[in-house]
């Protein structure tokens, strides 16, 4: 029988509450990004899913994510409640508890349901955007962890790696936003008038959490303590400071400057790239994956965005949509078993092409169970509630004080 090793339950732990801090430290990078009168209303978005995810996943997430598979679609009620779910080791993970195997996936569920928020900010009740998370951590999400990680999951099932969830946690929550952004409507005064971030260092701090949440997310997904979590972070790290400078580079040539911002984003695109791949491709492979990422990124925000006008507000379909989309194939292009012996198929710049295919199949299914489930959503909340959106007179007063009756710098009241 399998025991339980105390170096891993202890690294493990200490990824879980790295990949939970994520989750402030994303309200905090969005919440810089908005008007000053938006900033409180963004945190919020981010910090009550930590909440409703949280219920949700010891109540049915695990069981339906992780639980004995149903049509390689979902998994079963066995685990509800954590029912079941005890200190030994479970079927996933061999030498931590079942329940800290568990804990550890219920971190990646929160931190996906908040990315979805920074395309609706600005101009979504709250009742609504509560009512939506909900439905779609549900409808969207559950299914799909099963899908890629639980035994018999359907995208497992054709070969797809995905280490710590570039389908599962950026695809599906970047393609979400975007879909979400396009059904609600853009902001009052969208392309007309000027929207600068009010609060640029509070972005950066929001970044800096995340990176270092990052080494969690990834290298924790290693499930153990051992050479692949340290190759996990290696290439974690190398991917977020290439993406970094590859995205330095591209605003010095487009804009004459690089900007804090742009610093900022351009880490997380990197930390996005290679999360899919973090365990499964040769740290060579980082340098390419976090350098060509900027260059993808921005321009899908300054060439795409603009051109078909739809309204991602803080682009988490720019950076997690399409850097996640990016992921995937780098996975398919430079996955090697030497790194790793879950990769069955090699990557096609070793010359073989079944894990591409796999890949590239994988991405599809992901971005069309994201359309389907967040439409679907969406179109039944407005039937129920019938507007989504604040008045306009409320969007011009801030989403602060018309949502939740504060204001962050009561000061500045009126100069907005």
């Amino acid at each position: 029988m399998a025991t339980i090793n105390t170096g891993d339950t202890a690294f493990i732990l200490i990824s879980a509450v790295l990949v939970f801090f994520m989750t402030p430290g994303l309200a905090l990078f969005y919440g810089g990004m908005v008007k000053r009168k938006n900033v409180l209303s963004t945190i919020m978005a981010s910090f009550f899913v930590c909440g409703i995810a949280s219920v949700l996943w010891v109540a049915i997430g695990y069981s339906l994510s992780f639980g004995e598979d149903i049509g390689g679609i979902v998994g079963n009620f066995q685990w509800a409640f954590f029912n079941g779910v005890t200190g030994d080791p479970g079927s996933y993970a061999s030498s931590i508890p079942h329940t800290l195997f568990a804990a550890f996936q219920m971190m990646f569920s929160i931190i996906t349901a908040a990315i979805i928020t920074g395309s609706l900010v600005e101009r979504m009740k709250f009742s609504a955007l509560f009512f939506f998370i909900t439905g779609w951590l549900i409808i969207v999400y559950y299914p799909l962890a099963h899908m890629v990680w639980g035994a018999g999951g359907l995208i497992s099932g054709l070969g797809a790696i995905d280490f710590a969830g570039g389908n599962v946690v950026h695809i599906s929550s970047g393609v979400s936003g975007l879909v979400a952004a396009i059904i609600l409507g853009k902001r009052k005064g969208y392309g007309v008038t000027s929207s600068q971030p009010h609060n640029i260092p509070l972005v950066f701090i929001g970044a800096a959490i995340l990176w270092i949440g990052w080494f969690g997310f990834n290298a924790g997904s290693a499930l153990g303590s051992g050479t692949l979590a340290v190759h996990a972070l290696i290439t974690t790290n190398t991917s977020a400071a290439m993406a970094l400078l590859s995205w330095m580079l591209v605003e010095k040539i487009t804009r004459g400057k690089p900007t804090l911002l742009g610093a900022a984003t351009g880490a997380i695109v990197g930390l996005v790239a290679i999360t899919p791949g973090a365990g499964f491709v040769p740290i060579w492979s980082s340098f390419i994956i976090g350098a060509l990422v900027s260059p993808i990124c921005y321009f899908a925000m300054s060439v795409i965005k603009p051109k078909f006008g739809y309204d991602d507000a803080l682009d988490a379909f720019g950076c997690h949509g399409i850097g996640g989309i990016w992921g995937g194939i780098a996975t398919g292009l430079f996955a090697h078993s030497s790194v790793n012996e879950v990769v069955a198929n090699n990557g096609l710049v070793y010359g073989e092409t079944k894990l591409m295919i796999a890949q590239i199949l994988a991405m599809l299914i992901t971005i069309a169970i994201a359309v389907v489930g967040t439409a679907v959503i969406m179109f039944v909340l407005k039937a129920i509630m019938k507007e989504l959106r604040v008045t306009p007179r409320e969007e011009a007063e801030g989403l602060d004080i018309a949502q939740h009756g504060e204001s962050a710098y009561p000061s500045f009241t009126g100069m907005d």
